[in-house]
């Protein structure tokens, strides 16, 4: 794969290279209309595929917070054509890497030395790379060794790419006024955190501690001596990417395993911990030979105030969502209805949320849930459908829900993708055992 010797950082540059983006995207329906003519018949799957690979090879040069947004849409295999999540998926742990001397550039600066005088062997090749950090692996004192290294000018470009996806995402989701800033704020804050890899690292190990009792987890253990606010050094684990290990054929027994493992850690952190790893992809999780799962990821970390723990999980109870007036209550709580609602919009965004949660919080009411289900899949992909062409959601104010809910319905929304790939059956309550 063709290494990068340069990455833009400055708001110009970066903004430019969007502006040819979007100009070839807009050539793609140029030309799709233009076969549409000819063609009635003819299906949007070509324009998904050319319009995917577009985007996404704009973003896979400018890396950092513009390609992690791509990443998190790759989760959302109901809401996107899927040439879209094929194609973002790739920003999981496959774009182009740094080139070695932009590496050892960045080991000078955060180390004070290079690679090579720093580790017994450094293989300057990295093996994955993805939307802010490349890896390499490392030896030292007999010990494997994996090193994280960050892409130069990510943390100082967030802020400009957020502004520029700004007015994108306000048409897509329809949101309205100065409530809508609260939303932006939460991602450029977690993007922040994610490219401080000190936070990251102190993260890493608390998380570790907290869940080592956990059966059939593991960690890396980090080393604080040879990482920095850039680069972070752990040990190199050996396993399967999650995404790799669930194309290929594996026992009902060993998908329910490490199901309930992924059900378990998250389970435990939010209930137990109230902080939880909330970028649940499967970039950060590997399979070992012996059937274990192995997280080795850490950098966005969600703590859950109880302000918002207590109303949220309250509203995952059946005989809540079927109490009109104690439903109604959470959804203020939650900011999801607001004193500023109309009548219309009131009646309109209680009747939807209810429909949604009966649907999502079906795991939370039963004693053993089955994430392969097809029907249950089913209902989720209609539902996405029906309510992204409804036209009566476009019209209303979309700024629905506290600032939390942003991470914290992605983390349940990728876990439950994880645990569908794995065609997992779990035991919905076993994590108490750990509590």
């Amino acid at each position: 794969m063709k290494t990068l010797d340069k990455i833009p950082t400055g708001k110009i540059e970066r903004a430019g290279k969007l502006v040819k983006t979007g100009v070839k995207v807009g050539g793609n329906y140029v030309k799709y209309y233009s076969k549409k003519l000819v063609n009635s018949d003819l299906t949007k799957d070509e324009l998904n595929e050319d319009n995917a690979s577009d985007i996404y090879d704009g973003l896979k040069s400018l890396k950092g917070s513009a390609l992690k947004v791509a990443q998190m849409l790759s989760m959302e295999k109901n809401l996107l054509p899927r040439a879209y999540v094929e194609r973002f998926s790739l920003a999981q742990f496959s774009v182009p890497p740094l080139s070695a001397p932009l590496v050892r550039k960045t080991f000078q600066k955060y180390l004070g030395s290079y690679p090579e005088d720093v580790f017994d062997t450094f293989e300057k090749d990295s093996i994955n790379a993805a939307s802010i950090g490349q890896v390499h692996k490392a030896t030292k004192n007999g010990k494997q060794l994996a090193v994280k290294i960050q892409y130069p000018g990510v943390a100082q470009s967030i802020s400009s790419d957020l502004a520029l996806v700004k007015p994108i995402a306000t048409r897509m989701f329809n949101l309205k006024g100065k409530d809508s800033e609260k939303y932006f704020q939460e991602v450029e804050n977690k993007l922040l955190e994610e490219t401080n890899y000190i936070l990251e690292l102190q993260q890493s190990k608390d998380i570790s501690e907290a869940c080592s009792h956990l059966d059939n987890l593991e960690f890396p253990q980090y080393y604080k001596e040879l990482s920095s606010e850039r680069i972070i050094t752990m040990d190199w684990m050996h396993g399967t990417h999650l995404s790799e290990f669930t194309q290929k054929p594996f026992t009902k027994e060993t998908g329910n395993q490490l199901g309930q493992t992924l059900w378990d850690f998250y389970m435990y952190q939010i209930h137990g911990l109230r902080k939880v790893h909330a970028d649940p992809h499967p970039g950060n999780f590997l399979v070992s030979e012996r059937n274990t799962l192995i997280a080795i990821d850490f950098g966005c970390i969600k703590e859950v105030p109880d302000e918002f723990y207590i109303p949220y999980f309250e509203l995952a109870k059946t005989e809540i969502i079927e109490n009109d007036v104690l439903f109604e209550e959470k959804l203020r709580e939650l900011e999801i209805l607001s004193p500023r609602d109309s009548e219309e919009e009131r009646v309109f965004f209680k009747a939807l949320f209810k429909e949604l949660l009966t649907l999502f919080t079906l795991p939370f009411n039963q004693e053993h849930f089955n994430f392969g289900s097809d029907a249950f899949w089913g209902r989720i992909a209609d539902l996405s459908q029906r309510y992204s062409k409804d036209e009566h959601i476009r019209k209303m104010n979309g700024n629905r829900g506290s600032r939390h809910f942003l991470y914290i319905n992605r983390t349940f929304f990728g876990l439950y993708n994880l645990l569908h790939d794995l065609k997992a059956e779990v035991e919905v309550n076993a994590y108490q055992k750990y509590l």
